[in-house]
């Protein structure tokens, strides 16, 4: 039995897969077309100020996965960090997720947490009865004056599209509290590798069996060398975008330095236009337990994903389902290979639901291997 397999991306999703089949016996070649594993979680120290750098914009770790949790902390050492993030809108400072303090700052106001509840609702649009939209969403729920001000501007800087084409699910990932608690997250676990992600992906992939090709593209028609392929890349660049390329969002960054300590706050979002960009990060904030003289920020710009961009998050309107549709009919055809991660599937994951999907994978392909069964195109429903 051929016992080669071929991982496509050493981001989260290949690595994981790779540990766990080559601990399973199999030989494992991992390509991938960057110089540098760990995707766009690529951490490295910056030669000017040595800071710990998040390359491609920050990262922050945080699930209540207890199998992800465990498993990212068997191959690195976690800090505990908490995500306090800061938003400027009209002028003024305010903390997010909208909280306590940012409606009684915002509204001059002292109000404890049941009287904010009963003036928020006193604000939401009533005749919003089923939101299908974001802005239905955030007006049913927050009411215009915080709407506009915290949210309507940013996402039209972050998605390139009115709040009104947007589906009203994306807005259920931001929560407002009735308490002062500033935790941009409510997970259980939350944290830093305290020597970046880089060397946790390195650890993670490094283990007897896994060989790992950088600056390699993997080409297709090679995949009858390997008894399975994982493919973590663009599902429609798998298929030579023969439906068209799927859109994404893609970020810039201007990286400038300072001495000291430049905006107090790990990140910081622009929420009205009087800024370009969406937000400011500084990343030694990012890991608080080194002191450094000098400092590196970026500001992160977002807009459409061309051709020769790296593709981050992926849009997913309802025309772009019906397109990722004709994909994942195609990639149902494909023989032997298994579609995973955030391009592969094209969904919004986060690095514990990568992680624990890429566990789940590996585990549905063993379990496969000794039923002799087929491995499927996806293990999770890309259309779901």
């Amino acid at each position: 039995m051929n016992k080669k397999i071929a991982i496509v991306g050493a981001g989260f999703s290949g690595a994981v897969i790779a540990n766990q089949l080559a601990q399973a016996g199999y030989t494992v070649e991992v390509f991938e077309s960057r110089p540098h594993i760990a995707g766009n979680c690529h951490s490295e120290r910056d030669a000017e100020t040595g800071v710990m750098l998040h390359v491609y914009g920050p990262h922050i770790f945080h699930t209540d996965n207890e199998r992800a949790w465990e498993f990212v902390n068997r191959y690195a050492e976690f800090k505990p960090y908490v995500n306090r993030v800061k938003a400027i809108t009209k002028g003024q400072v305010f903390t997010l997720p909208i909280n306590l303090l940012t409606i009684n700052q915002f509204f001059g106001k002292t109000m404890g947490p049941a009287e904010a509840e009963e003036f928020l609702q006193s604000l939401g649009d009533k005749t919003i009865e089923n939101p299908t939209t974001f802005e239905e969403q955030a007006l049913r729920f927050v009411g215009r004056e915080l709407y506009e001000a915290f949210f309507k501007t940013y996402t039209v800087k972050q998605w390139g599209l009115e709040p009104s084409e947007l589906p009203a699910s994306i807005l259920k990932r931001l929560p407002v509290r009735f308490n002062y608690d500033d935790n941009y997250f409510s997970h259980k676990y939350q944290g830093m590798p305290a020597d970046g992600y880089t060397a946790l992906v390195e650890n993670i992939i490094n283990v007897p069996g896994v060989t790992v090709h950088l600056n390699t593209r993997f080409d297709p028609d090679l995949k009858s060398d390997y008894e399975h392929v994982f493919y973590s890349g663009p599902i429609d660049a798998w298929f030579k975008h023969a439906e068209g390329r799927l859109p994404y969002r893609t970020l810039d960054f201007e990286t400038f330095r300072a001495t000291g300590d430049y905006q107090g706050n790990a990140v910081i979002n622009y929420c009205d236009n009087e800024k370009p960009y969406t937000r400011i990060t500084e990343h030694k904030h990012f890991s608080p337990w080194e002191k450094h003289e000098k400092t590196i920020c970026y500001k992160e710009y977002s807009r459409q994903c061309e051709e020769k961009d790296i593709p981050y998050y992926p849009i997913r309107l309802a025309r772009d389902k019906q397109q990722l549709e004709l994909y994942v009919n195609l990639a149902k055809k494909e023989p032997n290979v298994t579609f995973v991660g955030r391009l592969g599937t094209y969904r919004y994951l986060d690095m514990d639901v990568t992680i624990n999907e890429a566990l789940m994978t590996a585990d549905k392909f063993l379990d496969a291997a000794r039923e002799k069964s087929k491995m499927p195109a996806f293990v999770i429903d890309p259309l779901a």
